[in-house]
């Protein structure tokens, strides 16, 4: 529901969002300009000597206004010419014509009112009031993504354009929202729905002395008052006219023959309201507000850019259902948890199966759970995230579940969906059926799991909730195969023939004009074994910079991909495609970075040494089996240490005399890895899932006298992970 609120005014009110966005970056500049030039005033000028000045000095005076930049304009009119001109507010001298810019007047327009006079006022009222539901929305949604409002200001994650998002809308959501709010403030104003109290004005008297004018320099009332606090002075007409007064404190009238104050009208509350958030919102007499403000804007259209571009991405790798009932009218209900879509689309497979049977079907993200006031039936998909972490379409799901005040009286199907040579196998599917055990919901089958996507298992599940509904359900699953890119190897070099692990660094180009996919070190190479559409991923160690597309791959007995890539010749050519893996890539900045790995786990690091043109501290701690056999990219890490890409080598093996692991170099290593951490270092772990638990352990004993814990550091983005 966040999203959507989130989602649906930014897509409406885009562009008008940007045209009033630039306008206004564009605005907040004419007061800074405007002040800068204005002269300053003098402290002791009262407006009555101003206005002696500008009298003699400018035949034919009507009107004298001090800006809230201080400038200061006199308007006269004569039988000759008519015009404005600005006055210096120090000696009253005339400085010269005044023209108002005409480019800041055309901005004003569209700023206002887009160019289109009352309509274009209610569309822009409406896009200010759709920003104040985007700030709103947006920083619900940051603090979720962030892992709550305590850590809103931490490491933003994700992808270029998540991090821009995140990054650009930390900086401006409070300018946005001062001038969304204060917006919405003036459109009601000027459409009247709530008072402004510029229509107030003081009684106009009924008795006028009539006198000869008096000099202007000698009235009494306005000697009173100091220029600085001037808005207007209206000159009379004739000798029965007054002088209209208007300062920062009210509006009144002054006799011309004896200079005493006739009528005043204070400001009222309102007045003072609309005033101050007028000046909130355009910077006048407050440039430097302005200018933040102006800033601000200018992230708009980044923020529309980026956030446009994600709901693309998400929309499109969502699958395509066809007869999707709303969450009211369905009689099935499909929530699906996934991660990478691909649970996307066993749900589809199930969706599409159940209409075919007459049913109503409503799929939706696990996230969307709410009441369903006509559902008969309900089936839960759920995927596992990393190390048995909610997926991001269900992070949301168990606090949605814990809110339901009524358990349903319907029948429930969950199925998981993970990786059994994980630990935590499918373990977000079964604390799923746990809680749902503990909430009494009814159980239309045994909670199941599925190892690797597998169809045939989920064409067996299928059959199982087809007899409990007394359909024939026959669920043929075809995975959608990913697009791939062709790709030729051009060099590989094999490690552990000796210790029984062999292993391949294998190193690929785009095949004949073809062009290597855009990729970082740490993404994830897809990899599509002949005759499956199931790939097997591998972490990068190169990025396309680098001009190759590089993995470490290590033969498994019985492995599909990794005895095809295994037995792939120089000249021969794979399927490849490539997963972005955002969350493992070392932190901006110039603090050190701790590297640990084992085995092939060492590809992305090596990447992140090769890709260190500039030197950064990077300390690298790699275990492996023996050093004569299978000690990967030795050679590179010799040139690396020489050109300070490298800083730092530590190595353990564990099937030499001095045996060890690499974590206990990095138990043995204390001393200087508090020393790093202290500094701000990061740690980056990539390997198998035992070797991960043993480097976790020694370091829980390093940051225990920092009062630190890997979990602090995970927190902080201080402290990542790529594990199998």
């Amino acid at each position: 529901m966040l999203r959507r609120l989130h989602n649906v005014p930014g897509l409406l009110a885009a562009v008008v969002l940007v045209v009033m966005a630039l306008s206004g970056a564009a605005l907040s500049v004419f007061p800074a300009i405007e002040a800068l030039q204005a002269p300053p005033t003098a402290p002791a000028l009262t407006v009555a000597e101003l206005a002696q000045h500008v009298a003699t000095q400018v035949p034919g005076v009507t009107r004298l206004a001090r800006q809230p930049s201080g400038l200061v304009v006199a308007d006269y009119s004569t039988d000759a010419a008519s015009g404005s001109v600005r006055i210096n507010p120090r000696t009253g001298a005339v400085l010269g014509p005044y023209r108002p810019s005409a480019l800041m007047t055309w901005l004003i327009g569209l700023h206002r009112s887009l160019l289109l006079q009352r309509t274009g006022r209610m569309i822009a009222g409406a896009a200010a009031a759709a920003m104040v539901l985007l700030c709103l929305s947006g920083a619900g949604l940051m603090a979720r993504r962030m892992g709550g409002w305590r850590r809103i200001f931490g490491r933003a994650r994700g992808t270029l354009s998540q991090r821009l998002h995140v990054q650009i809308g930390r900086a401006v959501i409070f300018g946005l929202m001062l001038s969304a709010l204060t917006g919405v403030w003036i459109t009601l104003a000027n459409f009247q729905i709530v008072p402004n109290g510029l229509d107030a004005t003081a009684p106009f008297p009924q008795a006028v002395n009539g006198g000869t004018p008096a000099p202007v320099g000698t009235l009494a009332a306005l000697k009173a008052v100091p220029v600085d606090q001037l808005r207007e002075l209206l000159f009379p007409t004739d000798p029965s006219d007054v002088f209209t007064l208007t300062t920062s404190a009210g509006q009144g009238y002054v006799d011309q023959a004896n200079g005493h104050l006739l009528s005043w009208l204070p400001n009222g509350p309102m007045r003072r309201i609309y005033e101050t958030v007028y000046m909130l919102h355009t910077g006048q007499g407050l440039w430097q507000l302005g200018l933040i403000l102006g800033l601000s804007a200018l992230g708009a259209p980044v923020l529309a850019g980026t956030g446009t571009l994600l709901w693309w991405r998400r929309r499109r790798a969502l699958p395509r259902l066809r007869h999707n009932h709303g969450a009211r009218t369905a009689d099935t209900v499909i929530l699906v948890g996934s991660e990478g879509n691909a649970t996307w689309g066993f749900a589809r497979t199930l969706h599409d199966a159940l209409t075919a049977q007459g049913l109503r079907c409503h799929t939706a993200a696990m996230n969307s759970l709410r009441s369903y006031p006509q559902a008969r039936q309900m089936f839960i998909l759920a995927a596992t995230h990393g190390d048995g972490a909610a997926p991001a379409s269900a992070s949301q799901f168990m606090a949605r579940l814990a809110r339901m005040r009524h358990t349903p009286d319907y029948p429930v199907a969950l199925l998981g969906f993970g990786d059994r040579s994980f630990p935590q196998f499918s373990q977000f599917a079964h604390d799923v059926a746990e809680a749902l055990d503990d909430r009494r919901w009814n159980a239309m089958l045994p909670y199941e799991a599925i190892d690797r996507q597998s169809p045939q298992e989920f064409a067996r599940w299928g059959r199982a909730v087809g007899e409990c509904l007394g359909l024939a359900l026959e669920l043929n699953h075809q995975p959608q195969r990913p697009r791939t890119r062709r790709l030729v190897l051009i060099e590989r070099i094999d490690y552990g023939q000796e210790v029984q692990a062999p292993t391949a660094i294998l190193r690929f180009a785009p095949e004949g004009r073809g062009r290597l996919p855009r990729f970082a070190a740490g993404d994830l190479a897809g990899i599509l074994p002949p005759g499956s559409d199931l790939p097997r991923f591998y972490s990068l160690a190169s990025s396309v910079r680098d001009g190759f597309l590089e993995i470490c791959v290590k033969k498994h007995p019985g492995g599909a991909c990794s005895g095809f890539l295994h037995s792939l010749e120089p000249g021969e050519t794979v399927d490849c495609f490539v997963k972005p893996n955002p969350g493992f890539r070392p932190a901006r900045g110039r603090h050190p970075v701790i590297l640990i790995g084992a085995g092939t786990g060492v590809g992305p690091l090596a990447g992140f040494i090769r890709g260190n043109a500039r030197g950064r501290a990077m300390h690298l701690y790699f275990g492996g089996r023996d050093p004569s056999s299978d000690f990967l990219y030795a050679d590179e890490m010799e040139q690396w240490l020489g050109e300070r890409r490298l800083t730092t080598l530590t190595t353990a093996f564990s099937r030499i005399r001095d045996r060890a692991y690499v974590q206990d170099r990095v138990a043995q290593d204390a001393h200087h890895l508090r020393k790093m951490i202290q500094r701000g270092a990061q740690v980056m772990v990539c390997g198998g899932r035992d070797m991960a638990e043993g480097v976790v352990e020694s370091l829980e004993h390093v940051l225990a006298p920092l009062g630190l814990s890997t979990h602090a550091l995970k927190a902080e983005g201080r402290y990542v992970e790529d594990v199998y």
